[in-house]
């Protein structure tokens, strides 16, 4: 075990009316996963949290409101990310400097050649020599991975697992790695961690696979933003897991939870539109808009995770507010 198995929330970035970070809503949304469970850590700047749209002095203040209302209590890690190596480095050296206990890494974004085309398996070096600059220059802080990748069969959008092993090979400083894959991918890229010579913490990222991810023991911790939405159940669910009790583990994931999830994850290009508007559902943020390229939620989306949530045994805003809002979507 590692004190970094833990249950990260992947957190969404509260907005004001004008589209600027709400910091009110912000330090409400960070106390309320703090006061969720010891065993809690937050993960500001991931791509739930828009961090691709957000500039670097709202990334900087995005960390000190996390770090100011952990107050030690819990670890803040910190998405680190630009368009340049040399960016990525400054990114992460800045949200140490700010007092995150560790940082969150992606790979690079920008040209075709290193997103939809990036061959992993040939070239690791892409995302690589990314981690590399960056503990050259940090020294021996723990990282937590977010290993997306061109998307295959055996993988889904996750890492495959020649270059996953390399990297945990070669940064010992890698501490967690977030599982991305699809289901068959993460069985195998979690029985190979397994087998390293070091812990390495498997970090379940996909809610609608953590029954069966909990059923096989190949859940150490997690970072998924499917906490934003559904925290209550959630750590229900996996304390009845791991205190043994299986019928009340499914009574929970039959009872609402899985099919919510299943909506959610249904399609990867609304994922990060249906936390955020479920998070809104919840009453947790003002707003349930992402920045523009992002999309706005559709009424039907509006309207199926309310009933979704509900089902789930989760409140949910009034009519009143949700009809404002699905009004408004009507009219544009």
């Amino acid at each position: 075990m590692s004190p970094y198995d833990r249950l990260f929330v992947a957190a969404v970035t509260a907005y004001g009316d004008d589209g600027t970070i709400d910091e009110r809503q912000q330090r409400a949304l960070m106390r309320y996963f703090l006061d969720a469970a010891p065993d809690f850590g937050i993960i500001v700047n991931p791509e739930a949290g828009e961090i691709f749209y957000l500039s670097a002095q709202e990334q900087e203040r995005l960390i000190t409101i996390a770090v100011e209302e952990a107050g030690g209590r819990l670890p803040v890690f910190s998405g680190a990310l630009a368009n340049t190596t040399a960016g990525t480095v400054a990114a992460a050296r800045r949200a140490l400097e700010l007092g995150a206990d560790g940082l969150f890494l992606m790979p690079p974004i920008g040209a075709m050649d290193i997103t939809i085309a990036w061959d992993p398996v040939g070239h690791p070096e892409v995302w690589g020599d990314v981690i590399g600059a960056v503990v050259d220059e940090v020294g021996d802080v723990p990282i937590i991975c977010h290993p997306v990748a061109t998307p295959t069969a055996g993988y889904g959008v996750g890492l495959p697992l020649e270059p996953t092993l390399h990297l945990l090979r070669t940064y010992p400083q890698l501490v967690g790695w977030k599982m991305t894959y699809n289901y068959e991918g993460f069985r195998k890229v979690g029985r190979a961690i397994r087998q390293l010579d070091r812990h390495v913490g498997i970090l379940g990222a996909t809610a609608v696979n953590f029954h069966e991810n909990l059923a096989s023991e190949m859940f150490d911790g997690t970072v998924t933003g499917s906490f934003n939405y559904a925290l209550e159940p959630m750590l229900a669910h996996i304390s009845a897991w791991r205190s043994g009790d299986l019928a009340l583990a499914r009574k929970i994931w039959n009872g609402g939870l899985a099919a919510l999830h299943e909506y959610v994850y249904e399609q990867w290009g609304r994922l990060h539109v249906r936390y955020k508007t479920a998070t809104w559902l919840r009453g947790l943020i003002d707003s349930p808009f992402m920045r523009p390229p992002m999309p706005a939620p559709g009424i039907t989306e509006v309207e199926t995770l309310r009933t979704l949530l509900t089902n789930a045994g989760l409140s949910v805003r009034d009519s009143a507010s949700i009809k404002a809002m699905t009004d408004g979507l009507r009219r544009h």
